[in-house]
């Protein structure tokens, strides 16, 4: 069975990063273990959350699984809670990956033009440099503009997106997957640079009105499931777009937008394919 290690925070209240990584990654038949790297009482869209930084356990962690010879095929990164902790993730990678450990980053860090809360403007550099370690990133449009000091764009054409994925890619990531992607009002969905071919793929959908938090992370946690189970990644993104199209149907009109779609009665779903 492959085996990820997926470094983000939990938020106790809300369907996001660990929360939904840890039962999506486990459905596909992946193994999933987890390095919580910050504690919420709920997600940042709350008002009055509060956090613990779980900085200080990432180096023991990191040793205790170094002494037990574990092989991970994949690390991935979501939600860091710090500049500081970016480097200790970046020291994580080195104490536990093997030659063969694939790297993914999604530097979960800002939309629709912000940063979000709790982050200062130096925060993009330290995550550009964690990104540029990667072997498949995933920025949205607004972290793409961050990490590569790109003046951010509400419209996007093609041309700024392949801009945006190259931006990204000269920083050193192999791959990237650029989400958030939209060329037309009624389209939505990714579109993927390989440095190394210096190829390119778009993959896009109906827009679905509705707007949910956590979607991404769902998003990002097929993705990497997929691609650990032999994918090349415009098929994963395609299985990954259908699959959070499809916890939206499951979720209710009306349903609290904040708490995000629901996940549970779609879960089947990825273990019937």
């Amino acid at each position: 069975m492959k085996r990820i290690a997926s470094i983000q925070d939990i938020s106790c209240l809300g369907r996001c990063s660990l929360t939904v990584a840890l039962p999506v990654i486990s459905a596909m038949g992946v193994e999933c273990a987890i390095v919580p790297t910050a504690v919420l009482s709920a997600h940042t869209a709350f008002p009055g959350f509060v956090s613990r930084d779980l900085s200080d356990q990432l180096p023991a962690i990191a040793d205790h699984w170094r002494s037990q010879q574990v092989h991970f095929d994949a690390l991935y990164t979501g939600y860091i809670a710090s500049a500081p902790q970016v480097q200790q993730v970046m020291d994580f990678f080195d104490a536990v990956k093997s030659p063969d450990t694939l790297l993914i980053v999604d530097p979960a860090m800002a939309d629709h033009g912000k940063l979000y809360s709790g982050f200062d403007g130096a925060f993009p550099a330290a995550m550009a440099r964690l990104t540029a370690r990667a072997d498949v990133a995933l920025p949205n449009i607004t972290e793409a503009c961050l990490l590569t000091g790109t003046p951010y764009r509400e419209e996007v054409d093609e041309g700024f997106a392949r801009e945006l994925l190259r931006g990204v890619a000269a920083l050193g990531a192999k791959k990237v997957i650029l989400t958030g992607v939209s060329f037309a009002p009624d389209k939505l969905g990714a579109m993927g640079y390989d440095s190394g071919a210096g190829t390119y793929f778009t993959c896009l959908g109906p827009r679905n009105p509705a707007s949910f938090h956590g979607t991404g992370d769902i998003f990002a946690s097929v993705l990497v499931g997929r691609i650990l189970q032999g994918n090349v990644p415009q098929a994963a993104v395609q299985a990954a777009a259908a699959f959070v199209a499809e916890c939206i149907r499951q979720t209710p009109e009306g349903a609290d937008e904040r708490l995000g779609v629901w996940l549970e009665t779609a879960l089947p779903k990825l273990r019937q394919e």
